[in-house]
């Protein structure tokens, strides 16, 4: 049995939400709640993050996605809409190529099929360092704020708390564990492009952790693409009936 924590509303077509780095599934709890009147809408605990356990310090995406094809037989989830945000988009990536046609659809929220680049690579191992020397807490009070656009963090002053505090659910050998495989994974451009599915991208056009033009460049991979405009990382929140809006759109045309 794997133990993945997870919870579900709803009935009908399958639909995952899979959360990003320092977030745990609840992150998605009013967005799953709106789809539940049309859609089964699932959302988990990656291991390593709130009440999902990791038995060991180094993981894959791919031995991710593993886990997670599991607990979706366990779970009799077929032919599902898989929905990640950042981290989640790399594992809903992952689980394409290990799925392939058993998955009807993704969708990519404030995510990327690029690797990452030099600068980037060095970043995620300088977020290793700090971990390490700083622990859970200081890291994620630090980082969580920055995900969301300058100008908004005044307005979103409770939902960054709130932000902040599933983020310090995570483990600290989940946290560097992911950070390694988000630095080591590979560019999944032409299994995008081969997978003749329905694909959506929202992206945010402040975004700091996904530059708006790296996902302009990907546009023409998706069959939906959407910008939010003054939006950073975090569109689900900060734009949250636009973003659900979205994706109902986008879950009912397929």
């Amino acid at each position: 049995m794997s133990q993945i924590h997870f919870s579900e509303f709803g009935k009908g077509q399958p639909v995952v939400l899979i959360h990003g780095f320092c977030e745990i599934g609840d992150m998605w709890e009013s967005v799953a709640t709106a789809l539940s009147s049309q859609f089964h809408v699932y959302y988990l605990d990656l291991p390593g993050f709130g009440m999902s356990p990791l038995a060991v310090d180094h993981v894959t995406l791919e031995e991710v996605a593993v886990m997670l094809e599991e607990w979706m037989d366990e779970q009799k989830i077929h032919n599902p809409f898989l929905i990640g945000h950042s981290l989640g988009g790399y594992v809903t990536l992952a689980l394409l190529e290990l799925m392939g046609s058993r998955i009807k659809g993704i969708g990519l929220v404030h995510s990327t099929a690029f690797a990452d680049d030099e600068e980037k690579k060095s970043g995620r191992n300088k977020t290793i360092t700090f971990l390490r020397k700083q622990g859970v807490e200081k890291f994620v009070t630090a980082f969580v704020p920055q995900l969301f656009t300058p100008s908004n963090r005044k307005f979103f002053e409770k939902e960054i708390e709130l932000a902040v505090d599933q983020a310090k659910k995570s483990t600290l050998h989940g946290l560097i564990a992911f950070t390694k495989a988000m630095r080591d994974r590979k560019s999944r451009l032409s299994l995008l492009e081969d997978f003749k599915g329905p694909k959506l991208m929202i992206a945010g056009t402040e975004d700091g952790a996904v530059k708006i033009e790296a996902s302009r460049m990907q546009q023409r991979l998706f069959t939906q693409y959407h910008e939010l405009k003054g939006v950073g990382h975090m569109g689900q929140v900060e734009r949250k009936d636009e973003v659900i809006e979205i994706l109902r759109g986008f879950l009912n045309e397929n």
